[in-house]
């Protein structure tokens, strides 16, 4: 069904041709007449390339009497005189309309099966049939579809009532694909392939989070088998209610017209395993033609057979390649960090590379890591609150056996390239890729701080996540949430800090009831999550002796936050308050004296150098005693006397 010139033309003396000899059938001409212009049909019909109408028939199955009802309904559209050679026949001036009666009479070799549901006339929604309550079938209005009347006049574009739920794919890129993802396209098609002669396509589901990805190899595979990938979200098949059977039928058909391949972007969609089947998998069940399924894990109840498939983005060595190859040679270790901190596909980083080297050549590590962050920045809304990093290791103040293992995890997030890629760790490992962590201790001991400072070293995003709001009493939202945080990470530009994680990871009981089973398979679907994720995810709670030590065996490090002795206090005072600070004569050991943790300590520092503000003078070692009394209260703590009974400093002037 070629638009081209030379197609054109052909279809357009068919058509010429064929309305002729139907005007002399309906007008009752002589016989010479009508066989000189069937004569001239049959060689219109057999012309190169064929007429539309052939093809019609040849990809629909239409028999040469459906060809003929069809041409009957067409004529309609294309010639108003045949409205009232229709009228003339019928003997009815009312009538001025096709029917099945006229095309029994009319026709050679008529069917009565022709306008049966599974014959392709009604099957492929060729016409539309007219029928009041009372009338007949044989008798009622017949008129070809719209669509298939430009079809037939050689314009053979997409119906236009499914062009409008078609929406383009997310990644128009274009480009080599890495080995790693060409071997899943040689999958797909040696499997496609197999299974082209049973004329009846298969479904491939495309597993994983990564829709781009997927994108990519549906259109490469789609491409090789000469169809072009338009891409349709589940979710607006929803909408469609009972119409959804036409839309089925109307796509298949679309498939049969056109070269088409379908990506169903069926990702953000959930369906109970026994519960009743949501509207895009019935549209599935229904239609024909080539459908790639997005979705993150394999479906049941297609009703076709398929192929499933995981998807992953280019490996960190095809990476670190992409990279090397768009900085050039002279780029050094940058490669390297790159593809060991985020995980992009290959268009993503000739963009991202493109646009850094034409940048000033000063720093191009800072840029290249910049515009990275940007492009792997998540979107977690209401699950998350992103925190800006602002600490560093000179503000914080831990035991020097705590220190050390918050400056290993650090080294590990960046040196976790080189052991697992260079130095062969991933060969060796099928899971557990992913650097966990535990900290433990009260509040105020300095947990988020110390998350704070990892993330500022490293230059990464730093994402808190309150475990008590993701948490659901309803069985599987809590999964469906931890999901979606992850999900929303896998980039590799985010450190993830779970806070509350005794809210989830509590000492498992027995399984007593579902809520019991599903509160276990909450947690080892997180604990799967998190030797998957090739960033930092950090779970911190108050209470180390609720963890399940199970749990606990499966986290790379436990980091201990305990409450500071004096030596810890004496040094978070001495660093609290910034150089801009105007101070007077504060001391520093009676005060290291309170029994204060470090948050408490800088909730103090900041309400004292507040009511200095407003009372217009230097924070003052009074000052900061009724800050601490306020606190103290606050927290229901008891509160001393005798530690706040002000004392000069040694060697002060009274």
């Amino acid at each position: 069904m070629s638009n081209h010139a030379g197609g054109q033309g052909v279809n357009e003396r068919y058509l010429a041709a064929a309305l002729e000899w139907l005007r002399l059938r309906l007008a009752s001409a002589a016989e010479p007449e009508i066989t000189r212009a069937a004569t001239a049909l049959q060689e219109a019909e057999s012309a190169s390339p064929p007429p539309a109408m052939a093809l019609l028939a040849q990809r629909l199955g239409l028999s040469r009497f459906e060809q003929q009802v069809l041409l009957l309904c067409a004529a309609m559209e294309l010639d108003t005189r045949f409205g009232s050679l229709c009228a003339r026949v019928h003997g009815n001036p009312a009538m001025a309309y096709p029917t099945f009666a006229l095309a029994m009479t009319l026709f050679e070799e008529p069917a009565w099966d022709a306008l049966s549901p599974g014959r392709p006339l009604r099957y492929w929604r060729l016409i539309e049939i007219n029928q009041s309550a009372a009338q007949p079938l044989i008798a009622c209005p017949l008129r070809a579809d719209e669509r298939i009347v430009n079809c037939l006049k050689g314009l053979n574009q997409l119906d236009d009532r499914v062009a409008p739920l078609l929406l383009p794919l997310e990644s128009e890129a274009q480009g080599d694909l890495p080995p790693s993802q060409r071997a899943t396209v040689e999958t797909i098609l040696r499997w496609l392939r197999e299974r082209e002669a049973e004329r009846a396509w298969p479904v491939v589901q495309l597993l994983g989070p990564d829709s781009v990805n997927k994108q990519l190899i549906a259109r490469q595979a789609a491409a090789a088998l000469g169809l072009h990938l338009v891409r349709l979200p589940a979710d607006l098949l929803a909408a469609q209610g009972t119409d959804g059977e036409t839309l089925a039928r109307l796509w298949e058909r679309e498939g049969v017209l056109l070269p088409l391949a379908l990506y169903l972007d069926a990702q953000e969609t959930d369906s109970a395993p026994d519960g009743p089947m949501p509207p895009w998998q019935r549209f599935l069940v229904r239609c024909g033609g080539l459908v790639f399924l997005d979705t993150r894990e394999a479906r049941a109840r297609l009703g076709r057979p398929s192929l499933t498939v995981d998807v992953a983005r280019p490996t960190p060595a095809e990476q670190r390649a992409a990279w090397q190859a768009a900085l050039g040679p002279a780029a050094g270790e940058i490669p390297a960090r790159l593809a060991g901190q985020f995980d992009l596909g290959l268009a993503e980083i000739r963009h991202i590379a493109s646009a850094a080297v034409a940048g000033p050549p000063d720093d191009l590590l800072g840029r290249l890591w910049d515009a990275c962050l940007a492009e792997t920045r998540p979107r977690l809304h209401a699950l998350a609150q992103r925190l800006e990093p602002l600490a560093t290791w000179e503000d914080i103040v831990l035991p020097p056996e705590s220190l050390d293992l918050l400056r290993r995890i650090a080294d590990q997030v960046r040196q976790r390239s080189r052991v697992y890629e260079e130095w062969g760790f991933r060969r060796k490992m099928n899971r557990g890729l992913g650097i966990s962590a535990l900290f433990t201790g009260e509040s105020g001991t300095g947990k988020t701080m110390a998350a704070e400072v990892i993330a500022n070293d490293l230059r990464l995003y730093l994402y808190r996540i309150d475990l008590s709001a993701v948490v659901s009493k309803y069985i599987g939202e809590t999964e469906k949430n931890l999901r979606r945080v992850f999900d929303a990470v896998e980039d590799g530009g985010a450190i993830l800090f779970f806070d509350e994680a005794d809210a989830l990871f509590g000492k498992r009981t027995e399984v007593r009831d579902s809520h019991d089973r599903y509160a276990n398979i909450e947690i080892n679907y997180l604990l799967q999550r998190m030797e998957a994720y090739r960033g930092l995810a950090i779970l911190a709670t108050n209470m180390k002796s609720a963890l399940d030590p199970a749990f606990v065996r499966r986290l790379r490090f436990a980091v201990s936050f305990t409450f500071p002795g004096f030596p810890e206090r004496l040094r978070i005072w001495q660093k609290v308050y910034p150089a801009e600070t105007p101070v007077r004569d504060l001391d520093y050991e009676r005060l290291a004296r309170l029994n204060l943790t470090g948050g408490m300590i800088h909730n103090i520092a900041l309400a004292a150098a507040f009511l200095a503000a407003g009372r217009g003078g230097p924070v003052t070692m009074p000052l900061i005693m009724e800050a601490a009394r306020a606190e103290l209260r606050k927290l229901e703590r008891p509160v001393s006397e005798a530690d706040f009974a002000c004392q000069p400093p040694a060697g002060a002037v009274v």
